[in-house]
């Protein structure tokens, strides 16, 4: 009869400790990306309002679709969830615009 090795909750537990830290670490380097993509975004919102420009830009969506999908491919990372979470992200880019265009129609209103 062989013995199984003893393998303790040690070893297995560090492992856990040790992915679960890369892990944090890349949510919060998600974290402050999203950030700043959406101080980006947000500065691409005020002048698209300025200039009375719409707030989507379907030409603009579609290279960026096919740009992402092709970095997905290289990374290896899944092109339905990738199409997914862009077409998130834009929908949220969008509102943001929307939603400072009526800002920057009002206080045109009142100014006029």
């Amino acid at each position: 009869m062989t013995s199984k090795p003893h393998t303790t909750l040690s070893e297995p537990t560090r492992q856990l400790a040790t992915l679960r830290q890369r892990i944090d670490n890349i949510d919060a380097a998600l974290i402050y990306m999203l950030a700043e993509r959406f101080r980006c975004t947000g500065e691409v919102g005020k002048l698209k309002a300025s200039f009375q420009l719409p707030a989507c830009d379907p030409v603009r969506e579609k290279e960026q679709l096919a740009r992402l999908h092709a970095l997905a491919q290289e990374a290896g990372l899944d092109a339905v969830f990738t199409k997914k979470f862009f077409t998130f992200l834009v929908g949220e880019v969008i509102a943001r615009h929307e939603a400072v265009a009526a800002e920057h129609c009002s206080e045109t209103d009142t100014s006029a």
